[in-house]
């Protein structure tokens, strides 16, 4: 054994086992500097490096176009334009062939790239791109839905409805009702690292691709399709990326398949790293909406009927908004059953770049409009929001059908608020509050509890797949690999514990390694919450299918029933002897037993039928709620978050760790899309946020001062998810509404709570200024 193989054999638990906290295992990497990303690999000799070009106009006929400064410019190498790309010019996502590599005789939005240039370096690519000259024939431009005439707007995709009951009907014959609009920002993914592609051209038609993206299978589908080459000439490798939150999903397919154009194109390896300001204008975002809803009520504050209709920018091409809004739809009814509901969305093509994935998957915006329902209805009937919620919460066994005709099954709501509610002390603090306000003039202070429901699975069926491939090595280390991909987010780590558990080994004698096409194939995006979902439960398969021929082989060698097998902490008891788990790998490979094996997953029990708007879209529900604190200055609009207190379940935890760590991140992301993060696209579609000093993420000064964060210890998921763990990447986020609900409460107390602030989002200090001015004036007019 080597220094790094020293195990105990006497030990009675493993060390990095299932449901232990173990850190993140690049966390001291990040720390020090010595995780490699692709811009920290060395450069193959004589790499090359790549810029793109782009459009100066939102929309526009390209009517002369003269590249001859660029391509005498110092240091370039070639210039590629649409006519370049060998294979088709499209990079769509869902195969709907409207999203080009290089944008073709038309441009669609302001930053679309129209040419890419390959220099000597990265400098010199960026200054040529300078020297471009074209000419346009300008075409009008839609840049804000709220421009758009919805009776024949032309959509990216088409629409979705979701309908039970009669929906009209409950809403006339309610005893009251009101209708409104909200207006939800989008973000930018603003991942640490930027995207990144580097191709190494091989033999053939082989070329390896260096990509930061969340999907590796689609960058070699996309990278296959550009070249016109079978998906087998094309490898793809990602070992971790500085950050992905959806922003990796798809737009990591036009840089690779330029990089890899090129590579092949000049036979040496190519790099193409954008900087933030071409990033930003460049990529898709977190769509926006513009949410119109009304809904009728009794004066107890129950919901009889609710009409929801959620328009989002979604940019010049398909990419993933036609799941994205439909997940919006899915998520209209947050934690609350409506007894009749309609909800349909609109998925508007505008001349701005094409919106993305974004943690959460329109998820968040979908919860938003209802959070803004119960707002809506607690004003009108003069009671405290968290009345209304808990008075329309799906019920258990009653009242649990949602919008999209699935019985909810697992509802846990209930008890996750009554117990935040009690450990927060909500009602003395909000008894503490409206003292406070009523003898304070110029601060004033909000106070909200918001809860979470959040389906877990991807809402495309065949995406719910996944592999692992597993190998034992002769020295009884283990070498593991899967088609999930490490973005920080703690997957492989994760991955790891469950291996080491399968074998009953530590988790230091398990490898992790690169993600790369080459050795699990057709691989879903890591995505939609599944990661650990889906690849812990591949892993497991492959490690169990070895497990198993290491026991039938033991059981046949010493002669004893196969269940006197057991695999314990590093060792193997065969009946009434223990061997190290290493001593029982030689044996088994100098009997000729395979050790190594493929594992596969599917999710079980899920289907849709989106013509119906009915199914099964989702495995089970994450719960979580959240209750936060804030202090306006009603003269500014500025504000602070004193405290926020979660409690959050993530069924038998693999990390409480990992998990506490996502909860935290998740919580401050959603807070930024909430209050200070604002995309403005100007008249022209040109975006004046594209760098940090117009777009402003939440630093650590934001964070709440008091910021208590629980894992509920007592759930655990009622299906057989991977050692019954439940997902929790995404529901996080919204637990975030908490902080824009507490900064509605806050206006409102300058009306007495008697006028719903209707606070858009962001909620910026600039706009809970207006809402504070907007509601004082209404108040002095009755």
């Amino acid at each position: 054994m080597t220094k790094h193989q020293i195990i105990d054999l006497k030990a009675e638990k493993i060390s990095g086992g299932v449901a232990s906290d173990q850190r993140h295992d690049s966390a001291h990497k990040h720390v020090d500097g010595s995780a490699i990303y692709i811009d920290d690999m060395p450069e193959p000799a004589g790499t090359l490096h790549g810029c793109l070009g782009l459009s100066t106009v939102a929309h526009g006929a390209i009517r002369a176009i003269d590249l001859s400064g660029v391509r005498s410019a110092p240091g370039v190498v070639d210039v590629l334009t649409a006519r370049d790309v060998p294979g088709e010019n499209d990079i769509s996502p869902t195969g709907r062939h409207d999203e080009p590599v290089l944008a073709d005789g038309v441009v669609q939005f302001h930053g679309q790239p129209i040419f890419a240039v390959i220099a000597e370096t990265r400098e010199e690519a960026r200054r040529a791109c300078r020297l471009a000259k074209i000419e346009y024939d300008e075409l009008p431009a839609i840049i804000d839905v709220a421009d758009v005439d919805r009776q024949g707007a032309k959509l990216v995709t088409p629409p979705l409805t979701l309908s039970r009951g009669d929906t009209a009907e409950a809403i006339a014959k309610a005893p009251r009702r009101l209708k409104g609009q909200m207006r939800v920002g989008g973000q930018d993914h603003f991942y640490l690292e930027g995207h990144i592609a580097m191709a190494v051209p091989g033999e053939d038609d082989d070329v390896t691709v260096y990509s930061s993206t969340q999907h590796p299978s689609e960058v070699q589908h996309m990278v296959s399709h550009a070249l016109g080459v079978p998906s087998h000439a094309v490898t793809v490798e990602i070992r971790r990326m500085g950050g992905g939150f959806g922003g990796k999903e798809t737009q990591s397919n036009q840089f690779a398949a330029l990089a890899a154009i090129a590579a092949k194109r000049l036979g040496r390896a190519v790099k193409i790293r954008p900087d933030r300001d071409d990033d930003m204008t460049a990529t898709g975002k977190r769509h926006d909406f513009l949410i119109d809803y009304e809904v009728g009520f009794d004066d107890d504050g129950k919901i009889h009927g609710v009409d929801f209709s959620y328009a989002a920018r979604c940019g010049f091409s398909s990419d993933l908004s036609g799941p994205v809004t439909d997940r919006a739809l899915f998520h209209c009814d947050n934690a609350y059953f409506y007894p009749a509901v309609k909800a349909v969305s609109a998925p508007l093509y505008t001349n701005t770049v094409s919106n993305t994935a974004f943690r959460g998957f329109g998820g968040p915006q979908g919860m938003v409009g209802a959070e803004r329902v119960i707002d809506e209805v607690a004003f009108a009937t003069g009671k405290d929001p968290l009345e209304i919620r808990k008075a329309n919460f799906y019920g258990v066994g009653e009242r649990n059908v949602t919008p999209y005709h699935q019985t909810l099954e697992d509802n846990i709501i209930q008890r996750i608020v009554s117990e935040l509610e009690e450990s927060s002390d909500y009602a003395r603090r909000r008894r503490t509050i409206d003292a406070f306000n009523a003898n304070s003039r110029i601060i004033k202070r909000g106070l909200a509890l918001t809860p979470v429901k959040f389906g877990i699975s991807f809402t495309a069926t065949h995406f719910n797949q996944a592999g692992a491939l597993v190998h034992v090595y002769t020295d009884g280390s283990v070498h593991l690999n899967h088609g999930g991909t490490e973005m920080g987010q703690g997957l492989y780590v994760k991955v790891a514990q469950v291996v080491a558990e399968e074998f009953q080994i530590d988790i230091d004698q398990v490898k992790i390694t690169a993600t790369t096409t080459g050795k699990v194939p057709n691989t879903s995006a890591t995505a939609a919450s599944s990661g650990s979902d889906l690849n812990g439960m591949a892993a497991k398969n492959a490690a169990r299918i070895i497990r198993d021929r290491l026991a039938d082989f033991a059981a046949e060698k010493y002669a004893v029933p196969v269940d006197q097998i057991e695999f314990l902490p590093n060792r193997v008891r065969i009946g009434n002897q223990q061997i190290a788990f290493a001593d029982l790998i030689k044996q088994a490979y100098m009997a000729r037993i395979q050790l190594s094996a493929a594992g596969f997953y599917k999710t079980p029990k899920i289907h849709w039928n989106r013509d119906k708007g009915q199914g099964h879209p989702f495995y089970y529900f994450a719960y979580g709620a959240s209750v936060s604190e804030v202090s306006i200055d009603t003269l500014t609009g500025e504000y602070v978050v004193e405290r926020t207190d979660i409690l959050h379940e993530t069924g038998r935890s693999l990390n409480r760790a990992i998990d506490l760590g996502q909860i935290e991140g998740g919580f401050i992301q959603g807070m930024g899309w909430l209050t200070t993060e604002e995309l403005v696209w100007d008249e022209k579609g040109r975006l004046r946020t594209h760098a940090p000093s117009t777009y402003k993420i939440p630093l650590a000064s934001d964070r709440p001062k008091i910021f208590n964060v629980t894992l509920a210890d007592w759930p655990e998921n009622s299906e057989p998810t991977i050692h019954r763990s439940k997902a929790v990447g995404e529901p996080p986020l919204m637990l975030a509404m908490s902080v824009l609900h507490a900064l509605s409460d806050a206006v409102a107390s300058v009306a007495g709570h008697k006028i719903c602030p209707r606070l858009d989002t962001p909620a910026t200090p600039e706009r809970v200024l207006m809402a504070v001015e907007r509601l004082r004036a209404e108040a002095a007019r009755r």
